[in-house]
Protein backbone atom coordinates (compact mmCIF):
# COMPACT_ATOMS: atom_id res chain seq x y z
CA UNK A 1 0.00 0.00 0.00
CA UNK A 2 1.45 3.51 -0.76
CA UNK A 3 1.94 6.14 2.24
CA UNK A 4 3.60 9.56 2.37
CA UNK A 5 6.23 10.14 4.63
CA UNK A 6 6.52 13.31 6.53
CA UNK A 7 9.73 14.47 8.36
CA UNK A 8 11.64 12.03 6.23
CA UNK A 9 15.17 10.85 8.15
CA UNK A 10 14.17 12.79 11.62
CA UNK A 11 12.71 12.13 14.92
CA UNK A 12 9.79 13.41 14.55
CA UNK A 13 8.90 11.06 10.89
CA UNK A 14 5.42 10.46 10.65
CA UNK A 15 4.50 7.94 8.37
CA UNK A 16 0.38 8.32 6.65
CA UNK A 17 -1.24 5.53 4.54
CA UNK A 18 -2.72 6.12 1.52
CA UNK A 19 -6.22 4.45 0.72
CA UNK A 20 -7.75 3.72 -2.41
CA UNK A 21 -9.68 6.85 -3.78
CA UNK A 22 -9.51 10.11 -2.53
CA UNK A 23 -7.40 11.18 0.44
CA UNK A 24 -7.68 14.74 1.54
CA UNK A 25 -4.42 16.58 3.27
CA UNK A 26 -4.99 19.82 5.49
CA UNK A 27 -5.22 21.22 9.05
CA UNK A 28 -9.10 20.69 8.94
CA UNK A 29 -10.07 17.83 11.09
CA UNK A 30 -12.24 16.13 8.38
CA UNK A 31 -9.15 15.49 6.23
CA UNK A 32 -8.07 11.94 5.76
CA UNK A 33 -4.61 13.40 6.94
CA UNK A 34 -4.86 15.73 9.70
CA UNK A 35 -1.48 17.99 9.34
CA UNK A 36 -0.58 20.38 12.47
CA UNK A 37 1.36 23.89 11.08
CA UNK A 38 2.98 25.83 13.18
CA UNK A 39 3.44 28.44 10.35
CA UNK A 40 -0.28 27.87 9.29
CA UNK A 41 1.19 27.65 5.65
CA UNK A 42 -1.59 24.89 4.77
CA UNK A 43 -5.24 25.78 4.18
CA UNK A 44 -7.88 23.42 5.97
CA UNK A 45 -8.59 21.59 2.71
CA UNK A 46 -5.09 21.64 0.96
CA UNK A 47 -4.97 19.04 -1.24
CA UNK A 48 -6.29 15.67 -2.11
CA UNK A 49 -4.16 12.38 -3.44
CA UNK A 50 -6.04 9.90 -5.56
CA UNK A 51 -4.97 6.61 -5.57
CA UNK A 52 -6.65 4.76 -9.28
CA UNK A 53 -5.64 2.09 -11.20
CA UNK A 54 -3.87 4.31 -13.10
CA UNK A 55 -1.58 6.28 -10.47
CA UNK A 56 -1.68 7.90 -7.99
CA UNK A 57 -2.87 11.61 -8.19
CA UNK A 58 -1.90 14.88 -5.95
CA UNK A 59 -4.19 17.68 -6.78
CA UNK A 60 -3.84 21.56 -5.53
CA UNK A 61 -7.91 22.75 -3.96
CA UNK A 62 -7.07 26.23 -4.37
CA UNK A 63 -4.87 26.57 -1.19
CA UNK A 64 -3.33 29.78 -0.32
CA UNK A 65 0.32 29.09 -0.58
CA UNK A 66 0.30 25.95 -3.29
CA UNK A 67 1.35 22.36 -3.70
CA UNK A 68 4.70 21.53 -5.27
CA UNK A 69 6.06 17.93 -6.27
CA UNK A 70 9.92 18.07 -6.74
CA UNK A 71 9.71 21.79 -6.09
CA UNK A 72 6.82 22.44 -9.29
CA UNK A 73 3.98 23.97 -8.37
CA UNK A 74 1.57 22.14 -9.80
CA UNK A 75 -2.55 22.38 -10.02
CA UNK A 76 -2.69 17.95 -10.68
CA UNK A 77 0.09 16.17 -11.27
CA UNK A 78 0.93 11.93 -11.12
CA UNK A 79 3.07 10.59 -8.29
CA UNK A 80 5.72 8.51 -8.67
CA UNK A 81 7.92 6.33 -6.19
CA UNK A 82 10.21 8.96 -4.65
CA UNK A 83 8.84 12.33 -4.86
CA UNK A 84 8.97 14.77 -2.62
CA UNK A 85 5.04 16.89 -2.25
CA UNK A 86 5.49 19.89 -0.69
CA UNK A 87 1.68 21.09 0.92
CA UNK A 88 2.58 25.03 2.05
CA UNK A 89 5.78 24.68 3.92
CA UNK A 90 5.09 21.16 4.89
CA UNK A 91 7.06 18.42 3.22
CA UNK A 92 6.05 14.97 2.31
CA UNK A 93 8.09 11.99 0.28
CA UNK A 94 6.11 9.63 -1.38
CA UNK A 95 6.62 5.67 -1.15
CA UNK A 96 4.49 3.47 -3.60
CA UNK A 97 5.82 -0.34 -2.95
CA UNK A 98 4.97 -1.15 -6.80
CA UNK A 99 7.19 1.23 -8.40
CA UNK A 100 9.92 0.71 -6.01
CA UNK A 101 10.88 -2.91 -7.67
CA UNK A 102 13.76 -1.96 -8.32
CA UNK A 103 14.44 -1.28 -4.32
CA UNK A 104 13.93 -5.29 -3.69
CA UNK A 105 16.57 -6.74 -6.11
CA UNK A 106 20.50 -7.49 -5.32
CA UNK A 107 22.97 -6.65 -7.48
CA UNK A 108 26.58 -7.68 -7.31
CA UNK A 109 27.89 -5.01 -9.24
CA UNK A 110 28.35 -1.14 -8.41
CA UNK A 111 25.90 1.19 -9.02
CA UNK A 112 25.84 4.95 -9.15
CA UNK A 113 22.42 6.33 -7.19
CA UNK A 114 21.63 10.44 -7.76
CA UNK A 115 23.20 11.10 -4.85
CA UNK A 116 26.64 9.95 -5.97
CA UNK A 117 27.23 6.97 -3.64
CA UNK A 118 28.50 3.55 -5.09
CA UNK A 119 25.92 1.17 -4.05
CA UNK A 120 26.94 -2.43 -3.83
CA UNK A 121 23.76 -3.64 -3.02
CA UNK A 122 19.96 -2.49 -2.32
CA UNK A 123 17.68 -4.70 -0.30
CA UNK A 124 13.80 -3.38 0.10
CA UNK A 125 13.14 -4.25 4.59
CA UNK A 126 9.47 -5.45 3.46
CA UNK A 127 11.57 -8.51 1.35
CA UNK A 128 13.45 -9.68 4.04
CA UNK A 129 10.34 -10.19 6.09
CA UNK A 130 9.22 -13.72 6.58
CA UNK A 131 5.40 -15.16 6.82
CA UNK A 132 4.94 -16.00 10.72
CA UNK A 133 3.07 -18.62 10.05
CA UNK A 134 6.25 -20.51 7.79
CA UNK A 135 7.90 -20.72 11.97
CA UNK A 136 4.61 -22.34 13.59
CA UNK A 137 4.08 -25.93 14.34
CA UNK A 138 0.34 -26.98 12.85
CA UNK A 139 0.11 -29.82 15.55
CA UNK A 140 1.08 -29.22 18.90
CA UNK A 141 2.33 -33.09 18.98
CA UNK A 142 5.15 -31.41 16.92
CA UNK A 143 6.29 -29.61 19.33
CA UNK A 144 8.93 -30.79 22.27
CA UNK A 145 7.54 -32.30 24.58
CA UNK A 146 6.54 -29.76 27.74
CA UNK A 147 6.29 -26.48 25.75
CA UNK A 148 2.94 -25.06 24.53
CA UNK A 149 5.30 -23.05 22.13
CA UNK A 150 3.86 -23.99 18.58
CA UNK A 151 7.86 -23.53 16.93
CA UNK A 152 9.43 -25.13 14.39
CA UNK A 153 12.46 -27.37 14.69
CA UNK A 154 13.50 -29.60 17.80
CA UNK A 155 17.35 -28.61 18.19
CA UNK A 156 17.47 -25.78 20.48
CA UNK A 157 19.98 -23.27 18.25
CA UNK A 158 16.80 -23.92 15.52
CA UNK A 159 14.33 -23.38 18.02
CA UNK A 160 15.77 -19.78 19.58
CA UNK A 161 16.23 -18.86 16.20
CA UNK A 162 12.55 -19.52 15.38
CA UNK A 163 11.43 -17.93 18.24
CA UNK A 164 13.15 -14.75 17.50
CA UNK A 165 12.36 -14.00 13.72
CA UNK A 166 8.92 -14.62 15.54
CA UNK A 167 9.63 -12.14 18.11
CA UNK A 168 10.18 -9.94 15.05
CA UNK A 169 7.31 -10.52 13.07
CA UNK A 170 5.75 -9.57 16.12
CA UNK A 171 7.02 -6.73 16.70
CA UNK A 172 6.08 -5.48 12.90
CA UNK A 173 2.32 -6.64 13.22
CA UNK A 174 1.72 -4.90 16.41
CA UNK A 175 4.45 -2.09 15.24
CA UNK A 176 1.80 0.18 13.79
CA UNK A 177 -0.54 2.90 15.05
CA UNK A 178 -3.25 0.47 15.98
CA UNK A 179 -7.08 1.89 17.45
CA UNK A 180 -6.33 1.69 21.08
CA UNK A 181 -9.43 -0.11 22.04
CA UNK A 182 -8.54 -2.99 18.79
CA UNK A 183 -4.63 -3.42 19.77
CA UNK A 184 -5.71 -6.39 22.85
CA UNK A 185 -7.48 -8.67 20.62
CA UNK A 186 -4.69 -8.38 18.12
CA UNK A 187 -2.53 -9.17 20.60
CA UNK A 188 -4.34 -12.11 21.83
CA UNK A 189 -4.87 -13.55 18.57
CA UNK A 190 -1.37 -13.76 17.56
CA UNK A 191 -0.84 -15.15 21.38
CA UNK A 192 -3.29 -18.20 20.18
CA UNK A 193 -1.38 -18.80 16.93
CA UNK A 194 2.07 -18.90 18.48
CA UNK A 195 0.83 -21.25 22.19
CA UNK A 196 -1.09 -23.86 22.50
CA UNK A 197 -3.34 -22.70 25.63
CA UNK A 198 -6.98 -22.90 26.49
CA UNK A 199 -7.73 -19.62 27.38
CA UNK A 200 -6.16 -16.33 27.72
CA UNK A 201 -6.78 -12.79 28.77
CA UNK A 202 -5.45 -9.25 28.40
CA UNK A 203 -6.09 -6.58 31.24
CA UNK A 204 -4.43 -3.42 31.75
CA UNK A 205 -4.40 -1.16 34.80
CA UNK A 206 -7.91 1.33 35.14
CA UNK A 207 -5.65 4.69 35.81
CA UNK A 208 -8.32 6.49 37.90
CA UNK A 209 -9.05 3.15 40.36
CA UNK A 210 -5.78 1.19 39.89
CA UNK A 211 -7.39 -1.73 38.87
CA UNK A 212 -6.56 -4.22 36.55
CA UNK A 213 -9.50 -4.86 34.02
CA UNK A 214 -9.98 -7.13 31.49
CA UNK A 215 -10.05 -5.88 27.75
CA UNK A 216 -10.07 -9.00 25.76
CA UNK A 217 -9.94 -12.42 25.83
CA UNK A 218 -9.63 -15.37 23.70
CA UNK A 219 -10.40 -19.34 24.17
CA UNK A 220 -8.80 -21.25 21.71
CA UNK A 221 -12.51 -23.69 22.26
CA UNK A 222 -14.73 -21.77 19.66
CA UNK A 223 -17.63 -23.48 21.31
CA UNK A 224 -16.19 -22.32 25.20
CA UNK A 225 -18.57 -19.91 27.02
CA UNK A 226 -17.37 -16.80 27.41
CA UNK A 227 -16.64 -15.82 30.71
CA UNK A 228 -15.05 -12.85 31.76
CA UNK A 229 -14.30 -14.06 35.27
CA UNK A 230 -12.62 -16.73 34.17
CA UNK A 231 -9.02 -15.66 34.73
CA UNK A 232 -7.44 -15.94 38.61
CA UNK A 233 -7.29 -12.26 40.24
CA UNK A 234 -4.73 -13.76 42.83
CA UNK A 235 -2.40 -14.38 40.01
CA UNK A 236 -3.11 -11.41 37.56
CA UNK A 237 -2.83 -9.20 41.06
CA UNK A 238 0.39 -10.98 42.22
CA UNK A 239 2.30 -10.45 38.99
CA UNK A 240 1.06 -6.94 38.64
CA UNK A 241 2.03 -5.71 42.37
CA UNK A 242 5.64 -8.26 41.81
CA UNK A 243 6.54 -7.44 38.69
CA UNK A 244 7.63 -10.98 37.50
CA UNK A 245 6.17 -13.52 35.17
CA UNK A 246 5.59 -17.03 36.62
CA UNK A 247 4.03 -20.37 35.78
CA UNK A 248 1.94 -21.56 38.35
CA UNK A 249 2.16 -25.40 37.66
CA UNK A 250 -0.50 -26.70 39.09
CA UNK A 251 -2.28 -23.84 40.17
CA UNK A 252 -4.69 -25.77 42.47
CA UNK A 253 -2.40 -27.10 44.52
CA UNK A 254 0.14 -23.63 44.66
CA UNK A 255 0.33 -22.78 48.16
CA UNK A 256 0.47 -19.23 47.21
CA UNK A 257 -2.56 -19.10 45.25
CA UNK A 258 -4.73 -21.59 48.17
CA UNK A 259 -7.42 -19.13 48.84
CA UNK A 260 -8.27 -18.45 45.41
CA UNK A 261 -11.93 -19.06 44.86
CA UNK A 262 -11.70 -18.41 40.83
CA UNK A 263 -8.72 -21.38 40.61
CA UNK A 264 -11.04 -23.79 42.16
CA UNK A 265 -14.52 -23.05 40.81
CA UNK A 266 -12.84 -22.52 37.09
CA UNK A 267 -10.70 -25.75 37.71
CA UNK A 268 -7.53 -24.07 36.58
CA UNK A 269 -4.72 -26.86 36.37
CA UNK A 270 -1.70 -24.48 35.31
CA UNK A 271 -1.38 -20.89 34.74
CA UNK A 272 1.27 -18.85 33.46
CA UNK A 273 1.14 -14.65 33.55
CA UNK A 274 3.71 -12.16 32.98
CA UNK A 275 3.63 -7.95 33.53
CA UNK A 276 3.11 -5.49 30.69
CA UNK A 277 6.02 -3.24 31.53
CA UNK A 278 7.55 -1.16 28.94
CA UNK A 279 9.22 0.72 31.60
CA UNK A 280 9.67 0.50 34.85
CA UNK A 281 6.02 -0.16 35.79
CA UNK A 282 3.56 -2.49 35.08
CA UNK A 283 0.65 -0.67 32.67
CA UNK A 284 -1.31 -4.42 33.17
CA UNK A 285 -0.85 -8.12 32.82
CA UNK A 286 -1.24 -11.25 29.97
CA UNK A 287 -2.52 -14.46 31.10
CA UNK A 288 -3.42 -17.61 30.13
CA UNK A 289 -4.16 -20.85 31.75
CA UNK A 290 -4.98 -24.58 30.96
CA UNK A 291 -7.85 -26.51 32.29
CA UNK A 292 -7.03 -30.11 30.77
CA UNK A 293 -3.76 -31.41 32.30
CA UNK A 294 -1.17 -29.63 35.53
CA UNK A 295 2.05 -28.92 34.93
CA UNK A 296 1.11 -27.90 30.81
CA UNK A 297 3.99 -24.93 30.85
CA UNK A 298 7.54 -25.09 30.75
CA UNK A 299 10.35 -22.49 31.39
CA UNK A 300 10.41 -21.78 27.31
CA UNK A 301 6.70 -20.74 27.24
CA UNK A 302 7.08 -18.44 30.22
CA UNK A 303 11.08 -16.70 28.91
CA UNK A 304 8.37 -16.48 25.29
CA UNK A 305 5.22 -15.07 26.88
CA UNK A 306 7.24 -12.60 28.92
CA UNK A 307 9.52 -11.75 25.64
CA UNK A 308 5.50 -11.52 23.82
CA UNK A 309 4.33 -9.35 26.44
CA UNK A 310 7.23 -6.49 26.24
CA UNK A 311 6.01 -6.59 22.83
CA UNK A 312 2.81 -5.85 23.80
CA UNK A 313 3.17 -3.47 26.54
CA UNK A 314 5.60 -1.46 23.64
CA UNK A 315 2.45 -1.64 21.18
CA UNK A 316 0.03 -0.53 23.85
CA UNK A 317 1.89 2.49 25.12
CA UNK A 318 3.26 3.60 21.53
CA UNK A 319 -0.82 3.27 20.75
CA UNK A 320 -2.01 5.20 24.01
CA UNK A 321 0.80 8.09 22.52
CA UNK A 322 -0.99 8.14 19.37
CA UNK A 323 -4.55 8.70 21.05
CA UNK A 324 -2.84 11.25 22.90
CA UNK A 325 -1.77 12.78 20.11
CA UNK A 326 -4.78 12.67 18.25
CA UNK A 327 -6.96 14.14 20.91
CA UNK A 328 -3.57 17.17 21.24
CA UNK A 329 -4.10 18.02 17.70
CA UNK A 330 -8.34 17.89 17.85
CA UNK A 331 -7.49 20.45 20.68
CA UNK A 332 -4.59 22.57 19.88
CA UNK A 333 -7.04 22.49 16.29
CA UNK A 334 -9.99 24.05 18.35
CA UNK A 335 -7.43 26.72 19.90
CA UNK A 336 -6.12 27.57 16.16
CA UNK A 337 -10.05 28.37 15.33
CA UNK A 338 -10.08 31.26 17.37
CA UNK A 339 -6.90 32.59 18.51
CA UNK A 340 -3.66 33.26 16.16
CA UNK A 341 -0.74 30.97 16.36
CA UNK A 342 1.16 33.23 18.52
CA UNK A 343 -1.68 33.41 20.77
CA UNK A 344 -2.46 29.77 20.45
CA UNK A 345 1.10 29.15 21.65
CA UNK A 346 0.80 31.48 24.83
CA UNK A 347 -2.05 29.07 25.25
CA UNK A 348 -0.09 26.07 25.31
CA UNK A 349 2.11 27.71 27.72
CA UNK A 350 -0.07 27.71 30.94
CA UNK A 351 -2.18 31.05 30.47
CA UNK A 352 -5.15 30.17 32.37
CA UNK A 353 -7.93 31.60 29.98
CA UNK A 354 -10.20 30.82 32.81
CA UNK A 355 -10.00 34.26 34.50
CA UNK A 356 -11.36 37.18 34.16
CA UNK A 357 -8.89 40.32 33.45
CA UNK A 358 -10.11 43.93 32.72
CA UNK A 359 -7.56 44.85 29.22
CA UNK A 360 -7.74 47.27 26.77
CA UNK A 361 -8.80 45.93 23.03
CA UNK A 362 -9.64 47.05 19.42
CA UNK A 363 -12.52 45.51 18.08
CA UNK A 364 -13.29 45.19 14.56
CA UNK A 365 -17.26 44.50 13.33
CA UNK A 366 -17.17 43.27 9.62
CA UNK A 367 -20.33 42.73 7.66
CA UNK A 368 -21.37 41.90 4.05
CA UNK A 369 -23.92 44.72 2.75
CA UNK A 370 -26.70 43.34 1.49
CA UNK A 371 -26.28 39.99 2.32
CA UNK A 372 -30.07 38.62 3.00
CA UNK A 373 -30.97 40.49 -0.33
CA UNK A 374 -28.15 38.84 -2.39
CA UNK A 375 -28.85 35.32 -1.00
CA UNK A 376 -32.39 35.15 -1.19
CA UNK A 377 -32.62 33.30 -4.22
CA UNK A 378 -29.26 31.08 -2.99
CA UNK A 379 -29.49 27.54 -2.07
CA UNK A 380 -28.73 27.17 1.77
CA UNK A 381 -26.16 24.53 0.71
CA UNK A 382 -24.39 27.34 -1.90
CA UNK A 383 -24.75 30.26 0.80
CA UNK A 384 -23.12 28.09 2.99
CA UNK A 385 -20.37 27.13 0.38
CA UNK A 386 -19.79 31.22 -0.12
CA UNK A 387 -19.61 32.06 3.61
CA UNK A 388 -16.90 29.53 4.44
CA UNK A 389 -14.89 30.61 1.48
CA UNK A 390 -15.08 34.39 2.55
CA UNK A 391 -14.37 33.62 6.06
CA UNK A 392 -11.53 31.34 5.34
CA UNK A 393 -9.94 34.60 3.66
CA UNK A 394 -11.09 37.07 6.11
CA UNK A 395 -10.26 34.96 9.17
CA UNK A 396 -7.03 32.51 8.21
CA UNK A 397 -5.39 34.95 5.27
CA UNK A 398 -5.88 38.33 7.30
CA UNK A 399 -7.16 38.70 11.19
CA UNK A 400 -4.82 35.60 12.47
CA UNK A 401 -1.83 36.68 10.04
CA UNK A 402 -2.26 40.02 11.80
CA UNK A 403 -2.34 38.95 15.32
CA UNK A 404 -5.94 39.51 16.02
CA UNK A 405 -8.37 36.48 17.88
CA UNK A 406 -11.11 35.37 16.25
CA UNK A 407 -14.75 35.65 18.79
CA UNK A 408 -17.09 34.91 17.08
CA UNK A 409 -19.31 34.71 13.75
CA UNK A 410 -22.51 36.29 14.03
CA UNK A 411 -24.39 34.78 10.22
CA UNK A 412 -22.45 36.76 7.61
CA UNK A 413 -20.72 38.87 10.26
CA UNK A 414 -17.06 38.52 12.12
CA UNK A 415 -16.30 40.55 15.11
CA UNK A 416 -12.43 39.55 16.05
CA UNK A 417 -9.89 41.54 18.25
CA UNK A 418 -6.93 42.87 19.01
CA UNK A 419 -5.24 43.13 22.63
CA UNK A 420 -7.40 40.12 24.28
CA UNK A 421 -6.02 37.48 25.25
CA UNK A 422 -2.67 38.64 24.72
CA UNK A 423 -2.00 42.17 24.84
CA UNK A 424 0.48 43.98 22.32
CA UNK A 425 2.07 47.81 21.85
CA UNK A 426 0.75 47.76 18.75
CA UNK A 427 -3.26 46.02 18.59
CA UNK A 428 -4.62 48.67 17.17
CA UNK A 429 -2.66 49.42 14.45
CA UNK A 430 -2.45 45.74 13.23
CA UNK A 431 -6.58 45.70 13.96
CA UNK A 432 -6.84 48.98 11.65
CA UNK A 433 -3.96 47.41 8.90
CA UNK A 434 -6.09 43.80 8.49
CA UNK A 435 -9.53 45.91 7.71
CA UNK A 436 -7.63 47.29 5.24
CA UNK A 437 -6.16 44.30 3.75
CA UNK A 438 -10.11 43.07 4.12
CA UNK A 439 -11.15 45.58 1.83
CA UNK A 440 -8.64 44.89 -0.81
CA UNK A 441 -9.16 40.97 -0.64
CA UNK A 442 -12.32 41.83 -0.72
CA UNK A 443 -11.77 43.66 -4.18
CA UNK A 444 -10.07 40.73 -5.37
CA UNK A 445 -11.73 38.17 -4.75
CA UNK A 446 -14.84 40.01 -6.60
CA UNK A 447 -11.94 40.01 -9.14
CA UNK A 448 -11.77 36.13 -8.94
CA UNK A 449 -15.17 35.49 -8.78
CA UNK A 450 -15.51 37.33 -11.97
CA UNK A 451 -13.01 35.38 -13.83
CA UNK A 452 -14.27 32.17 -12.65
CA UNK A 453 -17.80 33.04 -14.15
CA UNK A 454 -19.47 32.61 -11.07
CA UNK A 455 -22.08 35.60 -10.46
CA UNK A 456 -20.63 37.02 -6.82
CA UNK A 457 -20.25 40.65 -6.43
CA UNK A 458 -20.17 42.00 -2.97
CA UNK A 459 -19.12 44.44 -0.46
CA UNK A 460 -18.17 44.87 3.12
CA UNK A 461 -18.50 47.81 5.79
CA UNK A 462 -16.00 47.31 8.87
CA UNK A 463 -16.23 49.19 12.39
CA UNK A 464 -13.32 49.62 14.54
CA UNK A 465 -13.33 50.83 18.15
CA UNK A 466 -10.83 50.65 21.51
CA UNK A 467 -11.67 50.76 24.85
CA UNK A 468 -11.91 48.47 28.16
CA UNK A 469 -13.66 45.24 28.25
CA UNK A 470 -13.85 42.55 30.25
CA UNK A 471 -12.41 39.41 29.04
CA UNK A 472 -12.81 35.60 30.10
CA UNK A 473 -14.61 32.25 29.35
CA UNK A 474 -18.59 32.61 29.65
CA UNK A 475 -21.28 30.00 29.40
CA UNK A 476 -21.88 26.74 31.05
CA UNK A 477 -19.70 24.38 32.71
CA UNK A 478 -19.80 22.03 29.65
CA UNK A 479 -20.03 24.72 26.85
CA UNK A 480 -17.68 27.58 27.56
CA UNK A 481 -16.71 30.09 24.90
CA UNK A 482 -13.88 33.05 25.43
CA UNK A 483 -15.28 36.10 25.05
CA UNK A 484 -14.95 39.88 25.51
CA UNK A 485 -17.87 42.41 27.47
CA UNK A 486 -18.10 46.11 27.85
CA UNK A 487 -19.53 48.72 26.06
CA UNK A 488 -16.64 48.72 23.66
CA UNK A 489 -18.11 46.00 21.76
CA UNK A 490 -21.58 47.05 21.45
CA UNK A 491 -19.81 50.49 19.96
CA UNK A 492 -17.76 48.96 17.47
CA UNK A 493 -20.69 47.11 16.43
CA UNK A 494 -23.10 50.07 16.00
CA UNK A 495 -19.85 51.78 14.40
CA UNK A 496 -19.88 48.98 11.63
CA UNK A 497 -23.74 49.54 10.99
CA UNK A 498 -22.98 53.17 10.70
CA UNK A 499 -20.34 52.81 7.98
CA UNK A 500 -21.45 52.11 3.52
CA UNK A 501 -20.39 48.98 1.59
CA UNK A 502 -16.81 49.40 0.79
CA UNK A 503 -16.50 51.40 3.96
CA UNK A 504 -13.97 51.41 6.92
CA UNK A 505 -15.05 53.39 9.96
CA UNK A 506 -12.72 54.09 13.35
CA UNK A 507 -13.83 55.69 16.54
CA UNK A 508 -12.15 58.71 17.72
CA UNK A 509 -10.25 56.50 20.38
CA UNK A 510 -8.90 54.12 18.00
CA UNK A 511 -7.72 57.02 16.08
CA UNK A 512 -5.91 58.24 18.47
CA UNK A 513 -3.78 55.20 19.06
CA UNK A 514 -3.09 55.11 15.13
CA UNK A 515 -2.00 58.99 14.45
CA UNK A 516 1.97 58.34 14.13
CA UNK A 517 0.30 56.41 11.54
CA UNK A 518 -0.05 59.30 9.18
CA UNK A 519 -2.90 57.09 7.38
CA UNK A 520 -5.28 58.96 4.79
CA UNK A 521 -8.62 59.49 7.20
CA UNK A 522 -11.30 61.53 6.58
CA UNK A 523 -13.14 63.41 9.74
CA UNK A 524 -16.81 62.99 9.74
CA UNK A 525 -19.82 64.74 10.72
CA UNK A 526 -20.73 63.58 14.15
CA UNK A 527 -23.38 60.66 14.08
CA UNK A 528 -25.99 59.63 16.17
CA UNK A 529 -25.93 55.72 16.69
CA UNK A 530 -28.46 53.44 18.61
CA UNK A 531 -27.94 53.39 21.98
CA UNK A 532 -25.72 56.27 22.78
CA UNK A 533 -27.09 59.59 24.01
CA UNK A 534 -24.15 61.55 22.61
CA UNK A 535 -23.22 61.04 19.13
CA UNK A 536 -19.85 59.85 17.74
CA UNK A 537 -16.91 61.61 15.98
CA UNK A 538 -15.66 58.65 13.71
CA UNK A 539 -13.12 58.67 10.50
CA UNK A 540 -13.31 57.08 7.45
CA UNK A 541 -9.81 55.56 6.73
CA UNK A 542 -9.66 56.03 2.49
CA UNK A 543 -7.56 52.40 2.34
CA UNK A 544 -7.85 52.77 -1.77
CA UNK A 545 -5.30 55.18 -0.82
CA UNK A 546 -2.98 53.01 1.18
CA UNK A 547 -0.18 51.60 -0.45
CA UNK A 548 -1.00 47.37 0.58
CA UNK A 549 2.09 46.21 -0.42
CA UNK A 550 4.19 49.06 1.76
CA UNK A 551 1.91 48.43 4.75
CA UNK A 552 2.31 44.95 4.90
CA UNK A 553 6.71 45.05 4.54
CA UNK A 554 6.42 47.83 7.81
CA UNK A 555 4.30 45.30 9.66
CA UNK A 556 6.21 42.16 8.23
CA UNK A 557 3.22 40.45 7.62
CA UNK A 558 2.50 37.72 4.58
CA UNK A 559 -0.70 38.05 2.51
CA UNK A 560 -1.06 35.22 0.43
CA UNK A 561 -3.58 37.80 -1.95
CA UNK A 562 -0.45 39.53 -2.97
Amino acid sequence: MPYIIQNQGTPQERICDLRQGVNTIGRGLDNSIVVEDDARSLSRHHAEIHLTDRGIYVTDLNSSNGTFVNQTKIVQQKLNHGDTVQFGSVIFSLVDDLQATASSVTSQTPTSSNSGLSILMRVSPEKSRVNMQDLLQQNQQLAPKGSVLLIQGNDETQRTSAKLRVLLEVSQELSSPEAYSALPEKILELLLKIMSVDRAVLLLVNEKTGQLEPKAYKFSDPNATADLDFYSRKITNFVLKQGDAIISDDASLDRRFDSSQSIIQQSIQAAMCAPLKPRDHAIGVLYVDNLSRGHAYHKEDLEFLSSLANQAAIAIENANLYRNMQAEVIRRAKLERFFPAAVSQKIEEGWDLNRIVETEVTALFSDISGFTEMTSQMQPRKVLEFLNEYFKVMVEDIVFPFGGTLEKYIADALLAVWGSPYQKDDDATMAVNAAIAMQWAMRQLNQEWTAQGRDLQIQIHIGLNTGMVASGNIGSENLIQYTNIGDTMNVASRICTAAQAGEVFISESTMSKISVLNLPLEKLDLIKVKGKDEPLQLYRVLWENVDLREMLSKTKTIFPKI
